[in-house]
């Protein structure tokens, strides 16, 4: 009897604990940008449409995998993939050109509750960069590949390259011509309509409490001299910690200065900010005031986000416990 008192009672305690474990379970979150610096006169309402649409659908792709217990990282991966895949957006498919009419595209992807990362730069080739980052993080001992030295590590991966024609559409083409007539009159160009925005971004919280971040991007249209941006560096465009996941879009250059996703983070979980604050002072205060703008998606470990931008709009979106896309484009908007 005695043993058996044991046994059951052993039953008993496992039983209670994969109750309160349950009990509390992490809700999982997904939040996702495709580029700040929107403006009204660019979009028709066609366009808007087919805009928010992939954006749900990124949704919905990633939070599959958070809703099947699978990691943040996967999240991430499957958010960005749809985006990266449509050439709404500046990244993969919808990359700039740069001023010589090719494609160099840059990503990376962070896993919060390892601090392992994997990032790619100046890739031409590669049909999604953020499916090589993470290559890099998980299957390499390195952090950063570039160049043709990261398109060899993509075909020793087989991850899927493809023709540089596959990058071209029509509407990125004209906007370098634009660029290229700008320059060659002395003219300024619209930053916000066709600058250094763009760039797609997700940020993930799984069912364990895991973070983790990724960000893909073409750069800048008519950039020169094999610029590379924020997005592939860590802690710069992109960075995950175990409290704080950051993907950033904007002038490139300030969040490298600013080490804006790294800083947001440092706020939250060495100064004790809330996030949202922290989100606010990096992005919309210290940004600004050294001459740049932009906008970024925050996750904290509690569920908590924010989603700031400092100019007309940021293709952005988040899901949750309600299972349901809430999608936003303009400022106006609150998703």
């Amino acid at each position: 009897m005695h043993v058996r008192s044991r046994w059951v009672a052993m039953v008993l305690a496992l039983s209670a604990g994969m109750v309160m474990m349950q009990a509390h379970a992490v809700v999982p979150v997904l939040v996702i940008h495709g580029g700040a610096g929107v403006i009204k006169r660019d979009m028709d309402p066609a366009t808007q449409k087919a805009i928010r649409a992939k954006l749900r659908e990124a949704l919905e792709h990633g939070y599959a995998q958070l809703k099947a217990g699978k990691p943040a990282l996967d999240a991430v991966t499957a958010a960005i993939t749809v985006l990266e895949d449509d050439p709404h957006f500046n990244a993969g498919k919808g990359a700039v050109f740069t001023h010589e009419g090719t494609n160099e595209m840059d990503a990376a992807i962070m896993d919060g509750s390892t601090l392992r990362a994997g990032a790619v730069a100046d890739v031409g080739h590669v049909k999604n960069p953020i499916l090589l980052a993470r290559a890099v993080m998980e299957h390499s001992p390195h952090v950063m590949l570039a160049g043709q030295g990261a398109e060899t590590f993509a075909r020793e991966q087989g991850i899927p390259l493809v023709d540089a024609s596959y990058f071209r559409t029509e509407y990125r083409w004209q906007q370098l011509q634009k660029a290229l007539k700008r320059d060659r009159l002395g003219q300024h160009q619209d930053e916000e309509a066709e600058g250094h925005f763009g760039t797609v971004g997700a940020v993930a919280l799984d069912t364990h409490g895991h973070l983790a971040a990724g960000t893909s991007t073409g750069g800048m249209t008519d950039k020169r001299w094999g610029r590379i941006g924020d997005s592939p560096i860590i802690g710069a465009g992109t960075y995950a910690n175990a409290g704080c996941a950051v993907s950033g879009t904007g002038w490139g250059e300030f969040y490298i200065r600013t080490v804006a996703a790294h800083a947001i983070c440092m706020r939250v979980a060495v100064m004790h900010e809330p996030l949202k604050q922290a989100a606010d002072e990096v992005i919309n205060r210290e940004i600004p005031k050294l001459g740049g703008d932009g906008g970024a998606i925050v996750l904290g470990a509690d569920g908590s986000f924010a989603m700031p931008f400092n100019t007309s709009g940021m293709f952005r979106g988040w899901i949750g416990a309600d299972g349901v896309p809430h999608v936003a484009i303009f400022a106006d908007e609150h998703p």
